[in-house]
């Protein structure tokens, strides 16, 4: 490990190297880069947006809601009662597989309500319902049983 001369290089070298594992100056100094890139960004989002995000991964992880169903949440005023940019950047943004979120909630019906197929593909579908898109219901069914 070379040794640096002032404390705000030192400081932000050994950040590097502890965040990277690495000991190449090289990949020191543009991993430094990265860092300071990705945290700047993270720095620049609003606090709502951020809330609006982790609320929706929270969701998505544990309620398998679809993409129209995590945003009629996170907005409707007897949910989260988000404004909708933040709620829109938060649906954006959220990782989420939607295939895997509409089987998920198919097995729920599968197992709970002793639904058939068709039924489930109508529930995820339905904008009453899940609200997931045909594609995704129709992964959702024909996963059902594997």
């Amino acid at each position: 490990m070379r040794k640096v001369v002032t404390m705000g290089a030192t400081i932000l070298a050994t950040l590097t190297l502890a965040a990277c594992g690495s000991t190449s100056s090289s990949s020191s100094n543009s991993s430094s880069q990265n860092t300071t890139a990705s945290s700047s960004s993270q720095k620049k989002l609003p606090a709502e947006y951020q809330s609006a995000l982790n609320k929706a991964q929270t969701y998505s992880d544990t309620m398998h809601l679809s993409k129209k169903g995590l945003y009629r949440q996170l907005t409707s005023s007897s949910g989260e009662a988000f404004e909708k940019k933040p709620a829109l950047y938060a649906v954006n943004h959220v990782k989420a597989n939607w295939n895997e979120n509409a089987l998920a909630k198919a097995k729920d019906y599968q197992d709970q309500q002793s639904l058939s197929p068709a039924r489930i593909k109508t529930q995820l579908t339905s904008s009453v319902g899940e609200q997931f898109t045909e594609s995704q219901a129709n992964y959702a069914v024909q996963h059902l049983n594997k």
